[in-house]
């Protein structure tokens, strides 16, 4: 098979397939916005292209209704769980990237008006804080079920960013920038004694 490039949302439609079973472009839509779509954004008009590719590739079995709503239903094969497992094993050369509006427009602040970042921080916490809501909800929900644990790494990583993003817009509305980089610089420092 000559080289297939599959991109991030190539993984994610395998990886969902992969945790899901059998499921149809809407399920993967679905399946997404309560899942990955917290923390990855992407079209998801692709969910229902990307799949279908997928399947010319031979990394998707499509299953598809002769009648009635004509619905298309993929599977994963062999080879679409091998590339998705070879994708999971290999080493992650990117960098963490974060496209956020919020900082794009602090990093341009100087441009509008001082109460302008004021505003900001004030709707950031508030975004934050919300965000935060969701997540310890389902931590709530979910945390006990053993079959989610593997799952919930991803939801302790994301309520660390959530409450690091939080510190940030809040010692920013208080003007107390120092205190937050006081504070982490005291963390490095224990983390340089262990």
């Amino acid at each position: 098979m000559a080289e297939v490039r599959l991109s991030p949302t190539s993984y994610v439609v395998l990886g969902m397939i992969a945790l899901r079973g059998p499921s149809t472009p809407y399920d993967l839509k679905r399946g997404v916005a309560h899942s990955v779509g917290y923390f990855w954004n992407f079209p998801h008009a692709q969910l229902y292209s990307e799949p279908e590719r997928l399947a010319a590739l031979g990394l998707l079995a499509l299953s598809a209704e002769d009648s009635g709503r004509r619905r298309k239903t993929y599977s994963l094969t062999t080879a679409g769980r091998e590339a998705l497992r070879t994708w999971l094993a290999s080493p992650t050369e990117e960098h963490f990237e974060m496209r956020d509006i919020a900082e794009l427009k602090l990093f341009f602040n100087e441009a509008g008006e001082p109460e302008d970042v004021a505003a900001l921080a004030r709707d950031q916490i508030r975004q934050h804080e919300d965000r935060i809501a969701v997540y310890e909800d389902m931590a709530e929900r979910f945390g006990d079920d053993p079959s989610l644990r593997p799952r919930m790494l991803t939801l302790e990583l994301g309520l660390e960013m959530e409450h690091a993003a939080l510190r940030f817009w809040t010692a920013l509305e208080a003007g107390d920038l120092t205190a937050l980089q006081e504070s982490r610089r005291g963390r490095g420092a224990v983390r340089s004694q262990s």
